[in-house]
């Protein structure tokens, strides 16, 4: 009795190591309690007197019966898609959601996507390695391969994950595109119009107007601090801007006859205009490669 005891405080020692390899694997909390239970009863049938590290034996056993459920899981999916989504929506409820999200937090949710793109040799020898730091010679018997072949897993897993971290990024700057053009089409609407309270909803309560010294020959302000300034400046005015982008981030312009005397600089921030620059200085337009999307 007392031998079992100081192997149920073992165990217990290293149970949250555990649940984070099989999470990683498996990628459900539900799972990953079924696979580290699954250990602990491997471990209670077995001669614990001849294990050396405990630790390294039962992250083995773990990644084993996390493999054999990656597969399981595969083979499913191969044989219905409908019920396969039905199981991990079961998986899903069964789990606890806030744990869920901390846990999916700490990987990030590209490793997370990647992750289930990868094949379970891929998943099982990427997750050891790269986050846990077993060796290949090790991880090799898990999962059936050689020690080289192991390695070539864990290689393509990476330049997956690398190409699914280069998506992502690409969509959030689509996204964030998307979004500026969108607050800078409603500024010039509210402008227009003298909608102040829509105009001033789109700037942050501490932007700025600069312009240039050749902007300011114009008849603009060197100077407005403050988003309730800056509205009340722009309210009623701007009919003749046409949108454009500069430097490659959605702006405006002044351009009678199709030609740029001046142009609106934007700055964001957590969507909001938090500074705006009026430049009509001809060899920085030039630099800032404005370019009209109005006619």
């Amino acid at each position: 009795m007392e031998g079992q005891n100081w192997l149920a405080r073992q165990f217990e020692e290293n149970r949250a190591h555990l649940a984070k390899v099989a999470f990683r694997m498996l990628g459900s909390t539900s799972e990953a309690d079924d696979a580290v239970q699954e250990a602990w009863l491997r471990l209670s049938r077995s001669d614990a007197g001849v294990i050396e590290n405990l630790t390294g034996w039962l992250t083995t056993v773990v990644a084993r019966i996390s493999l054999d459920m990656l597969r399981a899981r595969k083979a499913r999916s191969e044989d219905s898609l409908d019920s396969a989504g039905s199981s991990q929506t079961a998986d899903s409820r069964a789990g606890d959601p806030e744990r869920d999200a901390i846990l999916a937090d700490s990987i990030g949710p590209a490793l997370l996507l990647v992750l289930d793109m990868l094949t379970p040799p891929e998943r099982v020898a990427f997750v050891l390695h790269d986050m846990f730091g077993i060796p290949f010679d090790e991880i090799a018997p898990i999962i059936g391969r050689s020690s080289a072949a192991s390695r070539q897993l864990a290689s393509r897993a990476r330049r997956r994950l690398r190409g699914t971290t280069e998506v992502s990024a690409a969509r959030r700057s689509e996204n964030e595109e998307v979004t500026q053009r969108r607050i800078v089409d409603a500024f010039l609407a509210a402008a227009r119009n003298a909608e102040f309270e829509a105009l001033l909803s789109l700037l942050h309560p501490d932007c700025m107007l600069r312009s240039d010294e050749f902007a300011t020959l114009l008849g603009s302000p060197k100077k407005i601090e403050g988003g309730r300034k800056v509205a009340e400046f722009f309210n009623g005015a701007a009919s003749a801007a046409v949108r454009t982008t500069v430097g490659g981030v959605a702006g405006a312009a002044w351009a009678p006859n199709g030609k740029v005397r001046v142009a609106f600089s934007f700055v964001f921030k957590d969507e909001k205009i938090v500074a705006i620059e009026l430049v009509a200085d001809r060899k920085r337009l030039q630099e800032l490669g404005v370019v009209l999307l109005d006619s």
